[in-house]
Formats: C-alpha cells, structure tokens, sequence
C-alpha cells in the first residue's frame, strides 16, 4: 500500500494528474498498477487524509491540491489535534501518576499486554485509544475522559493512518510501557516526561510521512512489487 501511495502521490506532486483532475477508476488503476482493490483502496484513502483528493458519491475521486499542508482525521486537522492533545494529555498523565488507583493500574496493564501481542492493525488502533481513555480516567476526573472521548474518532483515524504508514506499532508500544511505568511509580515528572515524548514521536512520525525527505527521481509505470 505504501508503494501505490507513494507512486500515486508522487504522480500529483509532478502534475501528471492536476488540480480538478479526476483520478482512472479504481478498476483501471488496479490493472495499471496491479494491486489488489483493498490495498488501492487503502491508498486512496491516505490521499483523501492528505488533502491531496476528495471522493464524491458516483463521480469518483478528484485531485484537489498538489502539495500536503496538514492532513484531517475526522473532524479535526492534524496541527490542532496535536495541540489540544499537548496541553490536555502532557498534565493528564501527570495527575494520573499522583490519583491512579490500583484498578487503573491493573485495566493499564492489561491492555498494554493485549497491544503488545495483538498483531491485526485495526484491533490495535481500538485499543490504543482505549489506552489514552485509561490514563484520563486514571486522572480521576471525568472531564479530561469527556475530552478524550470527544477526540476519539479522529484519534483512532490518526493511529491507523501513522501505523500504515509509519509503522509506529512498535514503537508505539513502547512509549505507553513507559507511561505506564511511570504511572506505577507515582512519578508525576516521569509520568509528563513519557507522555511528552510519546506525543513527539507521533509529531515526528507525522512529519516524515507528510513531508519525506525525498532522494530519488521520480519514474514511471507503477510501483515496484
């Protein structure tokens, strides 16, 4: 799937497909491709996320920018997603680590063992918001959780997005073990220090995806198997 968003991607960038084009059928990009339906599908989607296409209903899908500013999930921007999650989720975890209970500790903990072994990215991404919900209620109190709540969705389609394609699994998992250490430890500085670090990642990962640092030449035909 990287490599049709990438080859796709790039073809809008260099102008082969331009601003108001619309975009071949999914059915004759698959055959010029030769990708399955559901990866070009996915791909297509991580454009519209860009900012690079929309689909409409029946018509298909249209080139609307040639250049990526800050991609949407949901209801919400990329840029002011991060910002709210910043000044909300950094002192949450730090009020979770001084107010967790023993319960919150142990549905922590046992959700951080299901991500770790889980392996379908989907199931993952359901239980990485669950995770940030955990924290904000570990904070005990029930208006960080309704903040959370109200940013679940585009939570959710920012975690698929940067686990397709930045492949932050991982990673990702390894940043929550940390939040959840510190939360055991009580730290309140441990606890805003794994939280800042974790949002930094995601900002980082974000980045590269948005704007790659690009060193080979553009070339045509379809991508690489």
């Amino acid at each position: 799937m990287e490599a049709v968003l990438d080859h796709l991607r790039g073809a809008i960038e260099r102008g082969q497909y331009a601003i108001g084009d619309k975009l071949p059928s999914e059915a004759e990009l698959c055959r010029t491709l030769e990708v399955s339906r559901p990866v070009l599908r996915e791909a297509l989607r991580a454009l519209q996320t860009m900012g690079l296409t929309v689909s409409r209903t029946g018509k298909g899908t249209f080139v609307v920018a040639n250049t990526v500013e800050d991609p949407t999930f949901g209801d919400y921007a990329a840029s002011d997603l991060l910002e709210v999650r910043r000044h909300i989720e950094i002192p949450v975890a730090g009020y979770a680590a001084l107010r967790r209970t023993p319960e919150n500790l142990d549905h922590l903990a046992h959700l951080l063992d299901r991500m770790e072994r889980e392996t379908d990215t989907t199931a993952w991404v359901a239980m990485d918001t669950l995770f940030h919900l955990a924290v904000a209620e570990a904070a005990q109190n029930p208006v960080f959780r309704r903040v959370i709540e109200e940013i679940r969705d585009a939570l959710a389609r920012q975690s698929a997005f940067l686990n397709e394609l930045g492949g932050r699994r991982e990673q990702s998992n390894r940043e929550h073990r940390a939040i959840v250490e510190a939360l055991a430890d009580g730290s309140e500085h441990d606890a805003v220090e794994a939280m800042s670090h974790h949002l930094d990642r995601v900002e980082t990962t974000l980045t590269d995806i948005v704007r790659p640092q690009r060193t080979d030449s553009p070339t045509e035909g379809g991508p690489e198997a």
